[in-house]
């Protein structure tokens, strides 16, 4: 298989490749940084990209995915903001939380939507439907990102597109939630805080034994992992 993934520093996306990389496939990826843990693998193709800049992100992909097919597109880079009040929370923060969550993978889908891809994922949240008090920039962002999938789904007919929620995960995002955020005045914090969460690395198992059953829906649906297992 060749996928593509996007955010693989750390969490998550760093899972994710870890777990195709070690079962042979070839994966294609953009991210700040590299993880160490993945350095040691010859089936990595990885290219620096920073998602906040957009006007790089289509050259970067033309070199790094020039002449590829694709089995599958993870849209996985995000990011959360803190958790307050959308009456505390101005419009810098939202836009910068726009710019990466939504803006930036509309300009990956314009790229992907010229090259053969069989399946793309963004990973969404449940915060997109959800509406919790204090999630203000992410869930419009997620929502956001849910109606993108949408829309290009029609514009895709040779790609199946999902909008996937993976569940809750033991990630340094949701660390920062847990440590920083006010449970009180917050009460999805605290429902987190008492949940079971998923390790990255089972999560991503999770996710790639189940991304097939994403095509018995209806290309560009919005879908929560935790209801398809």
């Amino acid at each position: 298989m060749n996928v593509f993934i996007t955010g693989i520093g750390s969490g998550l996306g760093e899972a994710l490749a870890k777990e195709y990389l070690e079962a042979g496939e070839s994966v294609y990826a953009v991210s700040r940084h590299l993880p160490q843990s993945l350095e040691k693998f010859e089936n990595l193709h990885f290219a620096p990209l920073n998602l906040f800049a957009i006007e790089k992100i289509e050259g970067v992909l033309e070199r790094l995915l020039n002449g590829v097919e694709l089995d599958i597109a993870i849209l996985n880079a995000g990011i959360l903001g803190a958790l307050r009040d959308m009456e505390e929370t101005n419009l810098h923060e939202i836009e910068t939380v726009m710019r990466l969550n939504v803006w930036s993978n509309k300009a990956v889908l314009d790229f992907l939507k010229h090259h053969t891809v069989k399946q793309t994922v963004a990973i969404s949240s449940g915060a997109s439907v959800s509406g919790a008090r204090g999630w203000n920039a992410y869930a419009l962002s997620k929502a956001a990102l849910n109606m993108l999938v949408k829309l290009y789904a029609q514009e895709m007919p040779n790609t199946h597109l999902t909008a996937l929620a993976p569940g809750l995960i033991d990630t340094p995002m949701m660390r920062f939630i847990l440590k920083h955020a006010d449970d009180e005045r917050f009460p999805v914090v605290k429902r987190l805080k008492e949940s079971p969460k998923l390790k990255p690395e089972d999560a991503a198992l999770l996710l790639i034994d189940n991304f097939h059953k994403l095509l018995e829906y209806p290309s560009g649906e919005y879908l929560d992992i935790r209801n398809l297992v």
